[in-house]
């Protein structure tokens, strides 16, 4: 079967290939020929994902998905957020100078610095649109964020990211193990045994 997934990141493609096997043929915007911006308007996750999907629904008329993720800080009231991806280029301070993903990681400790309360979360929620209908799956890993960075692969936050019972940061994890353990990995494993168990039969309500 044939899935289209709404990026072209080659970090996500890669996670999703990986944690999704060879039962599933997942193709990027760039394999679809879609090179349009894709837009995120909405203040949630959840209304970014099914904004995303319903895009590339409309345009390839193929079945899809999109993701929006999020890393969500207490002691921030949830930032970055919707914003994670942007975030150094939003709110106050701004680091319009900066490498995007270095100046993100750098506005979040240099808010933190202070904190005492470190802990946060990532969240990804997954909008399907398959046969015209729509449906959605979560994926939530908890941690921390540590005060440097550690480790080399992963992307985004994952240097200063270190998951709940462990003692290194995403960034320091294989592929093997992120996908284990990843936010990304939780909700691509909902939408995979939703697959499994709804492609033969008629789909859940």
């Amino acid at each position: 079967m044939e899935l289209v997934f709404a990026t072209n990141n080659q970090h996500k493609l890669k996670e999703i290939r990986d944690k999704v096997g060879d039962k599933y043929h997942i193709q990027g915007l760039t394999e679809v020929g879609i090179s349009t911006e894709i837009p995120e308007d909405y203040p949630t996750l959840e209304q970014n994902a099914s904004q995303k999907a319903w895009f590339i629904y409309e345009r390839c008329k193929k079945d899809c998905f999109a993701d929006d993720t999020g890393l969500e800080v207490n002691a921030l009231n949830g930032e970055p957020g919707v914003y994670s991806a942007r975030y150094s280029r939003t709110g106050d301070p701004v680091f319009p100078d900066m490498e995007i993903v270095k100046g993100n990681i750098h506005k979040l400790l240099l808010k933190l610095k202070d904190k005492t309360d470190r802990s946060a979360r990532f969240r990804t929620v997954i909008s399907l649109i398959l046969n015209g209908k729509e449906y959605r799956f979560e994926g939530i890993a908890r941690g921390k964020i540590i005060e440097n960075l550690y480790g080399s692969g992963g992307f985004g936050y994952d240097p200063v990211f270190l998951p709940e019972g462990y003692f290194k940061t995403f960034a320091e994890m294989n592929l093997a193990e992120k996908n284990k353990i990843s936010h990304r990995a939780k909700a691509v494993s909902a939408l995979v045994n939703f697959l499994n168990h709804n492609l033969c039969g008629p789909a859940a309500q």
